[in-house]
């Protein structure tokens, strides 16, 4: 099925997408098809228009951060394509896929993966020193993006003198100090206590609002995603655009 297909312009398109892979014993699986294949989805198509937020919701195992990983680069599909921001990812060298990350899409996980033994800003400054900006510029913007997210009096604390809420803060502003026009979020406040959580959500909206952003966010809370402005529900290898998730899924 294909969900959101329509004349504005697409940031995000995805067609005939699917990721199928040899049956091993514990993998989390939608089907288990002739030749021991383990089908998470095939013949996806969709799009995300420019500007828009979107949730991906669906039961544990159904291939949401697989599908994420897809639109990132992170890994490659069985089959079908994939164009983020013009760009078509299949094909892509490695060195090509890490150039993409850096400068077109920014990624946020559900853990934060900060540099322990390097301070919030010399975290998020990490994408602008990779792609070779000089080290008192990156450092500059990186002290900027931490004030976007309320850490402007955090900026030389180290993680683990960090909140789980601060922690998440510096892990988005390390997604957006390279200003993408794309923000990849793949359950950024699952490891979060509801209040903490939804403190993060509401800066992730306001951010996507204020920059503008195209934002496609993976998440279980269904509340977070009747708050973007489009939800998507990956449910038996299908993709389907949908109202009312909370009474949908319960």
């Amino acid at each position: 099925m294909a969900a959101g297909l329509n004349g504005n312009t697409a940031m995000v398109r995805v067609e005939g997408l699917a990721k199928v892979y040899p049956a091993v014993a514990g993998r989390g699986a939608q089907s288990v098809q002739g030749g021991g294949e383990v089908v998470l989805f095939r013949g996806l198509s969709f799009e995300v228009r420019a500007g828009e937020m979107v949730a991906i919701v669906g039961e544990s195992g159904s291939g949401k951060s697989s599908l994420l990983h897809l639109l990132a680069a992170l890994d490659t599909p069985t089959e079908g394509e994939v164009w983020v921001d013009g760009l078509r990812l299949r094909g892509m060298s490695q060195r090509q896929a890490a150039e993409y990350r850096n400068r077109n899409v920014g990624y946020v996980w559900q853990f934060h993966y900060l540099l322990p033994e390097f301070s919030a800003v010399e975290n998020v400054a990490m994408p602008l020193l990779a792609r070779g900006e000089h080290r008192s510029a990156a450092l500059e913007q990186a002290r900027l993006w931490l004030g976007e997210v309320g850490l402007a009096e955090r900026v030389e604390h180290r993680a683990g003198e960090l909140s789980g809420g601060e922690q998440q803060r510096v892990s988005l502003a390390r997604a957006l100090v390279t200003g993408p026009k794309v923000l990849f979020a793949d359950e950024p406040t699952g490891d979060l206590d509801s209040k903490t959580g939804d403190a993060v959500f509401s800066l992730i909206q306001n951010l996507h609002s204020k920059h503008p952003l195209t934002s496609v966010l993976v998440t279980h809370n269904l509340e977070f995603a009747e708050r973007c402005g489009r939800v998507l529900r990956l449910r038996g290898g299908q993709l389907e655009e949908f109202a009312g998730a909370a009474s949908s899924q319960r």
